[in-house]
């Protein structure tokens, strides 16, 4: 079972709606975060499922708290590409960090994050999934980390992650690496069990 105090949780999801279930879970999604009095960390947009989560989760918790309760970390270059330039709404989306280049991205999100969700999304979600994923196995956190499979949306990586195992390219414990939830309603719990996967690196990353 997790023993940090879950406060700052990030979410990767799609710079896209999807399709319509997508967009409900992620509202859904943003009740969560209110009821557990969660800070949203995310990539920052505006738009997408990363757009809808971020704006209900500010609408839901009020004016007061809402703007506090969101974290966006956004490159220079994705600002300019889709906000002409100019930051995100405050009142609207919360507050915006924003960062050179997507490395230091998703470093600064890692670091302010307590837990990592992964929503449906695109090639972005996965590379941030991925990176978080190997960095999990590396040593560099022991934090939980839950895909939400959301009309199987994830099947195929929940198959791939099998067949690795099979053919020799994952060790077998690292199969509880991250945990897998069918819906948004699970995932507290999910976090609240999460025990980090035997057989994790144990490297020195602070050292020179």
């Amino acid at each position: 079972m997790s023993e940090t105090t879950i406060t700052s949780v990030c979410v990767f999801c799609g710079a896209n709606p999807g399709k319509d279930i997508y967009v409900k879970a992620s509202e859904e999604l943003a009740n969560i975060f209110v009821q557990e009095a969660w800070t949203l960390i995310y990539g920052g947009g505006t738009v997408g499922l990363m757009g809808t989560l971020a704006r209900s989760i500010v609408a839901k918790n009020g004016p007061e708290i809402g703007p506090k309760r969101v974290h966006g970390v956004i490159p220079s270059a994705l600002i300019r590409w889709e906000q002409s330039g100019k930051k995100p709404d405050e009142s609207v989306y919360g507050l915006t960090t924003e960062v050179p280049n997507m490395h230091i991205r998703k470093e600064t999100m890692a670091k302010a994050s307590d837990a990592f969700i992964i929503m449906p999304g695109g090639y972005g979600s996965m590379d941030e999934f991925f990176e978080i994923t190997t960095w999990n196995q590396l040593g560099i956190h022991p934090k939980p980390i839950v895909l939400v499979n959301i009309n199987g949306y994830y099947d195929g990586i929940i198959a791939w992650q099998k067949r690795a195992i099979e053919d020799g390219f994952v060790k077998a414990n690292m199969q509880s690496i991250f945990v897998v939830v069918d819906s948004v309603e699970a995932i507290p719990q999910a976090i609240k069990d999460y025990k980090p996967a035997t057989g994790r690196f144990n490297l020195d990353w602070n050292s020179e």
